[in-house]
């Protein structure tokens, strides 16, 4: 007579082959998912999910029946999120991931199935003409990643299938950046409400949602700084949203140069809302500025200067590269840029041409003042010998 076991039962079905049966902590008997061709295979399996239940690693097998799309619309909803971030988010599941996973159950999704999903966007295929940028295909595998972090954290799944090295990383290409002498060009090209906008985008590295929302307060010409404590948002459905900056560093003051303050001034006595909490940037019938609007007069601007590729938000980068050129660290561009990581401001930590002459010219004038020094003190100063003074040793020594 067999003996009996302490947990779970092994039990041979018609087929010859062996099932395993237990009762979880829940209290409900569950079958394993599979059948066993030989008894010790079964057993075995028992004695590992005993285990398992003895670590406290066990999980309800069926707690990851919920369809995908279904749980992201409440991942969505659980978030605090700006305006704009959560219909970045509602469009990259929409259009994104909801057609490869919104039916399957989050248990099912398998790292394979996020391989394929992936290669299909980057690449044309039966299923669409042509392929997806890499920028969109990183963020949609990242709130894949996100939403699938949560439903681990949730103990709906046992690990996070995505796990795709680099998958999430954006590969945006090099943003352009324009000379001054381009730069006054456009300027003349702009219509004078907008020239400060230029500016100010350009030389304190504001976003477009950063000056639709500015204030007359926070403008400090005297002291050639701008105070930035909201963000203007415009959703897709066409509503402004004022709200806080993107971070808590986007909360900054940004000096700018005294060169460009009389144009300030003179923007402010004739286009600005009066007051102090009155915008300092508004559209030609006098109401809010709008992204949408401006696109317009940008576009037509950028082509008379045979720039058509140009975007506003490359005035900033424009910006941030003349910054780092004048030898701003890191943590300098960081704080003028509103970013709490470095990550983005080590893109312009990269040595121009003139700046790496310069850094070189630097480094020799330092080398002459500590020869001039040991000469001085009846040393040689570790100087080679010049070319006459080479040939009077060849006499010397012959």
């Amino acid at each position: 007579m067999s003996k009996k076991r302490r947990f779970g039962r092994v039990r041979q079905l018609p087929s010859g082959r062996w099932q395993a049966r237990y009762a979880g902590p829940d209290g409900i008997d569950r079958a394993a998912p599979q059948t066993f061709a030989v008894k010790k295979d079964a057993e075995v399996w028992l004695t590992l999910k005993e285990a398992e239940i003895r670590r406290g690693d066990w999980m309800d097998p069926d707690a990851g029946r919920i369809p995908f799309g279904e749980y992201a619309q409440t991942w969505i909803g659980d978030q605090v999120l700006k305006p704009r971030t959560e219909e970045l988010y509602r469009g990259l599941l929409n259009n994104h991931l909801s057609p490869s996973f919104g039916n399957v159950d989050l248990r099912d999704i398998r790292e394979s199935d996020i391989r394929r999903w992936r290669k299909e966007r980057l690449a044309a295929g039966p299923r669409q003409k042509r392929p997806f940028g890499s920028v969109t295909v990183a963020k949609a595998y990242r709130l894949l990643h996100a939403i699938l972090n949560t439903a681990t954290d949730d103990r709906l799944i046992r690990h996070n299938p995505c796990r795709i090295k680099g998958a999430g990383q954006e590969g945006s290409p090099e943003r352009e950046v324009i000379s001054l002498e381009a730069l006054v060009e456009l300027l003349d090209q702009v219509p004078p409400r907008y020239r400060a906008l230029v500016l100010l985008a350009t030389f304190a590295s504001l976003r477009f949602g950063e000056l639709a929302g500015l204030r007359r307060e926070q403008l400090d010409l005297e002291g050639c700084a701008v105070r930035i404590v909201i963000s203007t948002a415009e959703t897709d459905d066409g509503r402004l949203i004022d709200d806080d900056p993107k971070s808590q560093a986007g909360r900054r003051r940004v000096a700018f140069p005294k060169e460009i303050a009389p144009e300030l001034r003179w923007h402010l006595e004739r286009f600005a809302q009066p007051g102090q909490g009155g915008l300092v940037f508004i559209g030609p019938k006098g109401g809010r500025l709008r992204r949408s609007t401006f696109r317009r007069t940008w576009t037509k601007a950028r082509t008379a200067i045979d720039l058509p590729d140009l975007h506003f938000h490359d005035l900033r980068h424009t910006g941030n590269t003349m910054a780092a050129a004048q030898g701003a660290s890191l943590r300098e561009l960081m704080e003028r840029m509103g970013h709490s990581s470095a990550r983005a401001a080590l893109i312009y930590q990269h040595a121009t041409q003139e700046r790496d002459e310069a850094i070189a010219a630097g480094m020799g004038k330092l080398l002459r003042r500590a020869r001039r020094k040991a000469r001085a003190d009846g040393g040689a100063g570790s100087e080679l010998p010049s070319g006459t003074q080479r040939a009077r040793g060849r006499k010397r020594a012959s």
